[in-house]
Parts: C-alpha cells; structure tokens; sequence
C-alpha cells in the first residue's frame, strides 16, 4: 500500500501522516500484534542466517525526530544480534572525504546471511548536500545516478534492499522537539542544528519528493510510512520486511547426515 512505485509523482502533502488504515485497532491493542510479528520476524532472520545465501539492506530516511531509532529498535529488538549490523551514518570523517562518497556506505552493506541497517544512509549524500548547499549542482546531480546503479549492483549481487521513509508532520516533529526540552533526560538527544533544519523543511520535503519519485526502483522500491503513530509504524515496517524475506524463498540447509544414525549420550 506505502511502496512509491518506480516513475511515480510523490506528494508529501498528500499522505496522511497519521494513517493507520491497516489495523482496525488502537494503540492499546497492537501490543500482540507486534509480539507476534517480533516473533516471525526472529524467525526469519534465523532461516536466513542458517541458509547463508541471502542478504537484506534496510534503508531507512526521515527528518529529524522521526523516528528511526525508536523504529529499529522496536522492530529488530527480537532478532539474534551475531546476525544483524545496525550502521548510523553521522558527518563524514576525514578518511571518509578523502575517498568517493560511497565508499563508506558499500563497506556496511550486508553479507550472505545477514541484515544490514543504514540508520539515515547515502541518501544524505543527496538531500543534505542540496538542502543545506554544501556541494553545487554538478555535484549532487550526478548521485541520483549514482546511487541507483550502485543499489543495482547490490541487488544483482543477491541483496534484497527495502527502503523505508519515515514521514512525520511538522506539528509533530514540534512536539518530539519540545519534549526534548522539555526531558533533562532527553536533552543530550537535542541539537540546536535541528532548528535550523526544521526552518527549512519546505525545502526537505520538496527534495524527499524529488528523490523518492527518481530512486524508488524495482530493485530497490522506497516505502513511505505514516510515522506520527509510532506504535502504527513498528507495525507496518514490521509486516513489511517480513514480507520481504518470505520473497527470498529461504531454506534450511540439508545436513549430510541421518538424524535417525545420532545418539547423545
């Protein structure tokens, strides 16, 4: 239902950020819906690790406050850890900008059998770069290029790659501000650049919508999420990757032995 269809248009405006039309309950009555979704999701990462073969690349965008970590931690928080990176692109280090702009994502893309996190991700390299104006045109232009063929390549290469937008309003990125603020506990959370960026957020949403319409491919589609209910939101990223991974067609590896021959002692 959320998945930007390769080509299309996209209208920010247009979502309702507060969708829940795919759960008929309420948040008081989601918490076994999620237990069990966990629980399939744990057990999906297990075949996938077992097998060995596959790889997945969740990729995952908002504004600030949106809500990526509370996401992933809701929705991974079942599955074994030895089978799962989490990587949260921050500003680049020296050694990162002294090669291409990639060349930090690539090394964070995930291995046969395993999940691979990007918390924020190369897609930063995009809107950041042209919203804040830190590179010029001839820069930025190139990496809608750029980034779909490399995406292309890890898809060929065997990696299922989803693509998750956290698409929050401006009232409530208003209110996770000011909680914040509001929080002693929370403050270390806030960052005065926030602001800044929030002063332009006309200018965010109309780059998200460039770029989700040009970069949601068929390798690699881009999902639009509701995300101003957070517990709405773990729900359908939940149902979302574990539809992903039961399209891989996983299996058990047969063993070369006869389980009847075993006999612990």
């Amino acid at each position: 239902m959320y998945v930007v269809k390769p080509g299309s248009e996209v209208n920010l405006s247009d979502l309702a950020t507060d969708d829940k039309s795919l759960f008929d309950g309420g948040k008081k009555d989601h918490y076994d819906v999620l237990e069990n979704l966990n629980e399939e999701l744990k057990g999906m990462q297990n075949l996938l690790y077992a097998e060995g073969k596959k790889k997945l690349l969740v990729v995952i965008q908002a504004m600030d406050t949106g809500g990526k970590d509370g996401c992933v931690k809701s929705v991974f928080s079942r599955v074994d850890p030895q089978g799962i990176e989490v990587t949260s692109f921050k500003r680049p280090s020296a050694e990162e900008l002294s090669h291409d702009y990639l060349w930090r994502v690539h090394q964070h893309a995930p291995a046969k059998g395993m999940i691979s996190v990007f918390n924020r991700s190369h897609y930063e390299d995009i809107i950041a770069v042209k919203v804040k104006d830190i590179f010029p045109e001839s820069v930025w232009s190139k990496r809608y290029r750029h980034i779909v063929e490399f995406e292309r390549m890890l898809a060929e290469e065997g990696t299922k790659i989803v693509k998750i937008f956290l698409n929050i309003s401006k009232d409530e990125q208003k209110e996770r501000l000011q909680a914040r603020l509001d929080d002693p506990a929370k403050h270390w959370k806030f960052n005065p650049g926030d602001l800044d960026d929030r002063a332009k957020w006309d200018d965010f949403m109309t780059e998200y919508e460039n770029l989700l319409g040009k970069t949601s491919t068929d390798n690699a589609p881009w999902y639009i999420i509701p995300a101003d209910r957070k517990w709405y939101r773990n729900l359908v990223v939940s149902q979302i990757i574990i539809d992903e991974l039961k399209s891989l067609d996983m299996h058990y590896p047969e063993t070369d032995w006869d389980v009847a021959d075993m006999n612990v002692l």
